[in-house]
């Protein structure tokens, strides 16, 4: 039997945090009620919900709930491992460090000091588990030092690249 990961909802930046599991999702009784407006029943109560915004790329959402506005983030078992291998492509904070998100072997690099790059160009490419992953630049920078040379061996947390 195939384990179901919850989706983790955590409302108002914190204020409330709850698991929910797939098929608890799957039987709610929602009703749409004209454009980005919805019937709710659970529990024998009845709610009234619009979608007030909505980010699909980092799950934010916005809900007026019977006339009370709840800010939602819903992380799936997908986002929650992005998160723990440090992987978080969603990021708005500038990264001036560059850290390996998992063990694995240098295969090449692309970058040299000085270099400037722009967020999304290629910095190295790191073998791991028998896959190449692409390491990409998270934001605009300078290249300020490559601390590791083509054939490393290193772990997770080891620093890469520094950026300015």
């Amino acid at each position: 039997m195939e384990k179901k990961e919850p989706f983790n909802i955590t409302v108002n930046d914190g204020q409330h945090e709850f698991a929910v599991q797939p098929d608890e999702a799957k039987n709610l009784d929602i009703v749409p009620d004209g454009e980005g407006a919805f019937q709710i029943l659970h529990e024998g109560r009845s709610f009234h919900a619009e979608l007030l915004e909505l980010n699909y790329a980092s799950r934010h959402f916005v809900f007026k709930i019977n006339g009370v506005k709840y800010k939602l983030h819903i992380a799936d078992h997908y986002e929650r491992l992005v998160q723990k291998l440090g992987l978080n492509a969603g990021s708005s904070q500038k990264q001036n460090t560059l850290k390996a998100p998992m063990p694995g072997l240098v295969l090449s690099i692309m970058v040299e000091q000085g270099q400037v790059v722009s967020k999304g160009d290629p910095l190295l490419i790191l073998e791991a588990m028998k896959m190449e992953n692409v390491i990409k630049a998270a934001n605009d920078g300078t290249i300020k030092s490559v601390a590791v040379q083509k054939g490393a061996a290193v772990e997770k947390g080891h620093l890469l690249i520094e950026m300015e």
